[in-house]
């Protein structure tokens, strides 16, 4: 057999792609001849045609793999008569802006003066008044947790009728030696970088700070409490929104020993401007009344059960995802290649579309770009739809072959898969639901879960609280700080997308390098 992988010669590749899509055309052949007689077979002879089949569908499957390596869902974009895009400077062509990062000015470097002499005539050189050769380089500069003695001064009266102490820092536990500052780093570590606690303290260790794992959690029960009421009024804001994106993932809930003895459900809500995560003991119909409350716009879902009874019950709008779709497509393409290259071909087209819609909004308001997104999905994603729809309906298979239970499923979410022609609003892919999940998972992969029920009250908070800044723009430590001041200033915490909207900007949490955290506190 030749490896194929080690020939560089273009006319033996041509040759031995030739032969392979012959025995290719040929199983086809042979299968879909099979699949005719079996349809009119009876008893025994329907048998040996069935065990035909498995054979042959094999074969097919191991020779259409070698031939194009199939096993990734990434496939090439249709071909369009659009013409490309200026493609971007390759990266590693230049240094890259760094314009978050604080700027130090080093002090001029000069030569000694045993080497300030001319290499020509031997004389003394003399400073150039005014000119450098200037360069950058990036350095690092470690994380240092200090002690800060504050000490509050007292008044009293020359009646002695009163004594008053001027206020010290905001504390998130009143007589604690934590900062806020503090407790946030703690949050963005565990929920934005995905580091456990434990890996935490030894972390703090080397930089020498001695502290339990026990404290650090102290910390972020603490800071969670001052966004309990946001929650609540980010979840009624999300399920105000016309358009919502939903999925579910998996979140351990582990026992005393730290292995996880059940799994519990993460829900997510994505709109264009925040996210709401929320762990649930199920994925039952409960724990999804009680994460889509009374929700009466659009929802975009997978096709999980779950979602279709809900939206008879609550009376929603439920819209599906065609991604979902071309997995399944995909997934057939071994065994029926024609029929679901094509399909995946129109799917391509599809996002295609969207994408070059999006292209040509170009600083237009929202009503605007609503109606021209109608437009051009009437105009060219319609017809491309419905050939979709017409060659699955002409596909006879086995009912439980791949290419099968993919025209099953387009079949049974058509409704759902359509409603994004007549809707500019419904996006046609839920990938941002999937996308807001990923720090979850990330963080799931990392500290394995939650040990009891009000830590994944916390965590869900955290995630809903960090992605929802990131989606406006925010720094997520800025803005955790914030609200949590606010909180204890007794103020009203705002939800990130307010903060966008009025145009405040916030103070990023890590001060220029070099600077400390604000470790520990006393009175």
């Amino acid at each position: 057999m030749i490896d194929l992988d080690r020939v560089s010669d273009p006319e033996l590749l041509r040759a031995v792609a030739k032969v392979q899509d012959a025995e290719i055309r040929r199983l086809h052949d042979r299968l879909t001849t099979l699949t005719r007689q079996l349809a009119a077979a009876q008893n025994a002879d329907a048998a040996t045609i069935q065990e035909q089949l498995a054979l042959l569908e094999k074969e097919l499957r191991e020779a259409h793999e070698r031939a194009y390596r199939t096993g990734s869902e990434r496939r090439p974009r249709p071909d369009t008569d659009v013409p490309k895009a200026e493609k971007k400077p390759a990266k590693g062509h230049g240094p890259t802006a760094q314009p978050r990062l604080p700027i130090e000015e080093m002090p001029t470097h000069l030569l000694d003066a045993a080497d300030a002499t001319c290499p020509s005539c031997g004389g003394g050189l003399e400073v150039w008044e005014g000119q450098t050769e200037d360069s950058e380089e990036v350095d690092v500069v470690d994380i240092q947790y200090v002690l800060k003695k504050h000490r509050r001064q007292k008044y009293r009266c020359r009646c002695g009728g009163c004594v008053e102490t001027a206020p010290g820092p905001l504390k998130l536990i009143p007589g604690g030696r934590y900062s806020l500052d503090f407790a946030v780093h703690v949050a963005l570590e565990k929920y934005c970088s995905h580091l456990p606690l434990e890996r935490q303290t030894k972390r703090m260790a080397r930089a020498g700070l001695i502290i339990e794992s026990q404290t650090l959690w102290d910390q972020l029960f603490g800071l969670s409490r001052c966004f309990k009421d946001v929650m609540a009024r980010l979840h009624e804001y999300l399920l105000s929104k016309d358009v919502l994106l939903a999925d579910e993932t998996r979140w351990p809930l582990l026992g005393v020993t730290g292995r996880a003895t059940k799994n519990w459900f993460d829900w997510v809500l994505v709109a264009e401007d925040a996210v709401l995560h929320s762990i649930h003991e199920t994925r039952s119909n409960e724990a999804a009344d009680a994460v889509l409350g009374q929700f009466d716009g659009v929802l975009l879902t997978d096709g999980y059960g779950v979602y279709q009874s809900r939206a008879q019950a609550i009376g929603f709008v439920q819209a599906h995802d065609w991604c979902h779709a071309r997995r399944r497509f995909i997934d057939a393409e071994s065994t029926a290649p024609e029929t679901a290259k094509t399909i995946l071909d129109h799917i391509g087209t599809l996002f295609l579309i969207e994408r070059e819609i999006v292209a040509e909004f170009n600083g237009m308001n929202l009503d605007d770009a609503l109606a021209l997104r109608h437009r051009r999905r009437q105009e060219r994603s319609k017809p491309i739809v419905q050939e979709i729809g017409r060659i699955a309906a002409e596909v006879r298979a086995l009912s439980d072959s791949p290419i099968a239970r993919a025209v099953k499923y387009l079949e049974n979410q058509w409704a759902g898969l359509i409603r994004f022609l007549d809707d500019p609003r419904i996006p046609i892919t839920s990938n941002a639901a999937e996308a807001a999940l990923r720090c979850l998972v990330l963080g799931r992969n990392n500290h394995f879960g939650s040990k009891s029920k009000r830590g994944t009250e916390v965590a869900a908070m955290f995630y809903s609280l960090i992605e929802s800044a990131k989606m406006n723009d925010l720094d997520p430590g800025a803005y955790l700080r914030h609200g949590a001041a606010a909180f204890l200033r007794g103020e009203r915490v705002p939800l990130p997308h307010e903060l966008r909207e009025a145009g405040i900007i916030l103070p990023r949490l890590i001060p220029p390098a070099g600077a400390a955290i604000e470790a520990v506190a006393g009175s």
